[in-house]
């Protein structure tokens, strides 16, 4: 007993060594977290207390935690542009049948890829991939969507660009990861085929993968300004980006070219309007991740790391 009763002890000792040294450790990713998290936040937080902020206040350096000056002209004077609110609609559209569109194409295409009975299965990837790096450049795609007679039309935002080979990728991992081959067997032995499969069985069983497709899929289409300022002529259908954007070069323009205190008037609109801008573009999409954020880990970790 006299042998045993060290032994235990230098085990127990050794327990709580480590128990203790796995407390410091979760002490220290526990305030490194906190630290990444302000570093990201802060940015997000500094644009909206400046958008409510005196504009000689920010940029004086004043504004911190608080605004200074609290003042609501930015937003005012962006809304009482009317043309934004068909910004509004358009790109609401956009976002809404873009994202549906692709969804169709890319999970559709992805689940081919990852089957594999599919013939000519790895040429067809790398056809996929190929495009990643190597493109038409500008002049041959809009010389093409005008010969498809897509230009100035809502078309040419929804349908040309819809194809994500990045997404294909990230998809077709999940499907080859997540779905059993025995599934698809067992569904044949009772009489599915490869349509039916893929609507009543993949698809219910990838909600993960469809949420955080979906997700990408709105955002870039809300972020998109640059599609419709080279394929689009008409301004009532230009997106929301678009018409944020031509508003304000043409304050910062009319602030450069005036003098005097009509000048510094433009300038103060055109710089609290910087930050109204961002706000008004990015919260309605924002508002969609809560609703996704339970996806992420499943559907990203799973469809781009595993192997």
């Amino acid at each position: 007993m006299g042998v045993l009763e060290p032994a235990a002890s230098k085990r127990t000792g050794k327990i709580k060594n480590n128990r203790s040294s796995d407390s410091v450790m979760e002490i220290i990713m526990y305030v490194i977290a906190v630290l990444f998290l302000i570093i990201l936040i802060y940015p997000l937080y500094f644009i909206v207390i400046a958008s409510f902020s005196d504009p000689s206040a920010v940029a004086g350096g004043k504004v911190w935690l608080f605004p200074r000056g609290f003042t609501l002209d930015g937003y005012q004077e962006l809304l009482r542009h009317k043309n934004i609110w068909i910004g509004y609609r358009n790109t609401i559209l956009y976002t809404v049948v873009g994202t549906a569109i692709g969804l169709v194409v890319n999970i559709s295409a992805a689940y081919a890829l990852s089957r594999k009975d599919l013939a000519g299965r790895k040429i067809l990837s790398l056809f996929f991939i190929f495009t990643m790096f190597f493109n038409g450049g500008l002049i041959p795609t809009f010389l093409t969507i005008r010969d498809f007679h897509m230009y100035d039309t809502f078309l040419v935002m929804v349908l040309p660009f819809s194809v994500g080979v990045y997404n294909i990728i990230v998809a077709r991992t999940f499907f080859q990861t997540s779905l059993p081959g025995d599934l698809w067997e067992a569904a044949q032995i009772d009489g599915c085929g490869n349509l039916r499969y893929f609507l009543q069985i993949v698809l219910p069983l990838s909600k993960a993968i469809i949420a955080v497709l979906g997700l990408w899929i709105a955002v870039g289409y809300w972020n998109s300004y640059f599609n419709a300022l080279i394929y689009l002529k008409n301004p009532n259908m230009y997106p929301l980006q678009l018409i944020l954007r031509n508003i304000l070069i043409t304050n910062q323009m009319q602030s450069g070219m005036g003098s005097g205190e009509a000048a510094q008037i433009a300038l103060r609109l055109a710089n609290m309007m910087r930050y109204s801008v961002i706000i008004i573009a990015t919260v309605p999409i924002m508002c969609v991740y809560p609703f996704v954020q339970k996806y992420f880990n499943q559907g990203v970790m799973i469809g781009a790391v595993k192997e």
